[in-house]
């Protein structure tokens, strides 16, 4: 088989895992990282995204994302490859936790408060500032951080259980 084809078929294999709402909302994700629009994530991107966010990791982490793309490129179908990779044998639970956890610099178990709203209103289906209050009610905020943990357990309605 040509590798013209392989690459065909490895597009069609990692595409029929997600449904067409999870791919655009995937398509979207990878456009907000590509900022340069060359139709990959590089370093560079990634350096751009972070700075955005107030916070830019060391180059080393950067590229060991990187790295972990098929041939150190990340395109997009590398993007949908590396999440149904992540995503497959992980629970619901666990997918949030570390989705949580890719702001989380620093690995604390806490993302600043006033850095979560900007995530919120800025990233992805922004909030309004009335879903951001409706949030807040319920998020476990202490010393200006939401511990994202408790979040995710509360989320997942494991705060009663374990009461």
């Amino acid at each position: 088989m040509s590798d013209d084809k392989k690459a065909k078929a490895a597009t069609s294999s990692v595409l029929t895992k997600f449904t067409q709402n999870q791919i655009q909302e995937m398509k979207e994700a990878f456009t907000m990282i590509d900022q340069n629009r060359d139709g990959l994530i590089d370093v560079s991107d990634l350096k751009e995204m972070y700075s955005n966010l107030g916070s830019i990791p060391g180059d080393t982490v950067l590229e060991s994302m990187v790295k972990e793309a098929p041939g150190n490129q990340l395109n997009f179908t590398a993007f949908l490859s590396i999440f149904s990779d992540k995503l497959s044998g992980t629970d619901p639970e666990e997918t949030l936790r570390q989705a949580f956890q890719m702001f989380d610099a620093d690995n604390t178990g806490y993302i600043p408060e006033e850095y979560m709203k900007d995530l919120l209103e800025n990233m992805g289906d922004n909030f309004s500032k009335d879903e951001i209050r409706q949030t807040w009610k319920e998020a476990p905020i202490s010393g200006g951080k939401v511990d994202y943990n408790a979040f995710v357990a509360k989320i997942k309605g494991k705060e009663q259980e374990e009461a």
